[in-house]
């Protein structure tokens, strides 16, 4: 079981004080966390993309880089890698170049997380998502494992001989997950290749990510990957902590009853009680979090969402001291105990390599068809 945290990279006013950061400091924060992230002994640190206002989540592979080149150990993951409007042969390009940088410590969530008014700034359309999801996935998945390149398609110009590069390190492809709120399409896609499943599990109810959740599994089996518990999930969530529940409430409750990147609203209260939001003590988070598997299953990552709606960088890092003291060391004993052995690990780097010199697909599971015909458009029907 994988533990960390992701970032969305709003810029947003602390309620307490009335004060803005600046995109500088923002950006700055975002390292100091993620550096944080690993001396406190976690596994993940992922960053969003969004190219617009009140975001500095552009450029992700600059910021990975530049965290990778800070840190030893910690693996680099997107939340998510905009497969809609991002070129596939730039993300190819992108990300091989990062995985080397990184000694293979990469690996990226895609997804269509962009607003409306996005799709037009890269010369796309919104109502062309799906589409544009499924072909220029397909695409990618051709460039990492294909030395040269002949295609065709609907979003771009035709490749003739291309070859990406630099290629992926040791021949393996970073690992992909698909990352949605509540695309079904997306979660379709994710099992029809055999690629792990990443559920927001944040704005939503528990029921919402327990369907989205069942349904790639199901796909998942029925693609030929595996049984259905086998499948590679990841959840996010919101965990703010202090000594005792009452400090919690108290402390975090502006963030959340008047936080605009929630609308100002609902109350904290709602909010935990609708969504898997939890403030309170460390053990509160352990049993709330320990939760989760009884509605999603065994699953291999888990992130949390620390550093939003205008939270200083000083809090945000005590947060973090504590996720990584009493919160994950818990967790990780408890959900290693109730893993069924059958159920595979999260991948890594080092895990897909030794999938591939021993004769399987980079992937751990079964390659699907590459081609970006009718079998690919398969992978945006849900059934």
């Amino acid at each position: 079981m994988q533990f960390g945290i992701f970032t969305v990279g709003d810029v947003t006013t602390d309620p307490t004080t009335g004060r803005t950061p600046t995109e500088h400091e923002r950006i700055k924060a975002t390292v100091a966390i993620a550096k944080k992230a690993e001396e406190v002994g976690l596994d993940v640190f992922a960053t969003g993309e969004h190219h617009n206002p009140p975001f500095i989540a552009s450029a992700p592979t600059t910021t990975l880089a530049y965290i990778g080149a800070q840190t030893e150990r910690i693996i680099l993951s997107t939340a998510t890698t905009l497969i809609t409007t991002t070129d596939p042969v730039l993300i190819a390009e992108n990300y091989a170049k990062l995985q080397h940088l990184t000694d293979g410590r990469v690996d990226l969530v895609m997804g269509r997380g962009n607003t409306g008014p996005v799709y037009p700034w890269f010369g796309k359309d919104i109502r062309q998502g799906i589409p544009l999801a499924i072909e220029n996935y397909a695409l990618l998945r051709r460039l990492w494992r294909e030395d040269v390149v002949n295609w065709e398609g609907k979003f771009r110009t035709p490749l003739q001989g291309f070859t990406s590069t630099p290629r992926p390190l040791d021949g393996v492809p970073p690992f992909v997950w698909h990352g949605s709120i509540r695309s079904p399409e997306i979660a379709e896609q994710a099992a029809y290749y055999g690629d792990g499943f990443f559920a927001n599990h944040i704005f939503w109810p528990a029921s919402h990510t327990q369907r989205m959740v069942n349904l790639y599994r199901r796909r998942f089996e029925h693609y030929g990957h595996g049984a259905a518990d086998q499948a590679i999930v990841g959840l996010g969530g919101q965990a703010f902590m202090r000594k005792n529940s009452q400090d919690a409430v108290r402390e975090f409750r502006p963030y959340f009853d008047n936080a605009p990147v929630y609308g100002h609203g609902p109350s904290l209260e709602d909010f935990a009680e609708m969504t898997p939001l939890t403030v309170g003590s460390p053990q509160q988070v352990i049993e709330r979090t320990l939760g989760f598997r009884e509605y999603v299953g065994d699953y291999q990552r888990q992130l949390f969402l620390m550093d939003h709606a205008g939270l200083p960088l000083k809090t945000v890092l005590e947060q973090l001291d504590i996720l990584g003291e009493e919160v994950v060391p818990v967790l990780r004993k408890e959900f290693a105990a109730l893993k069924p052995a059958h159920v595979p690990d999260a991948p890594t780097h080092a895990s897909l390599v030794a999938a591939a010199a021993g004769g399987k697909d980079s992937t751990v599971y079964a390659e699907a068809d590459s081609a970006t015909g009718s079998r690919a458009e398969d992978a945006g029907a849900v059934r």
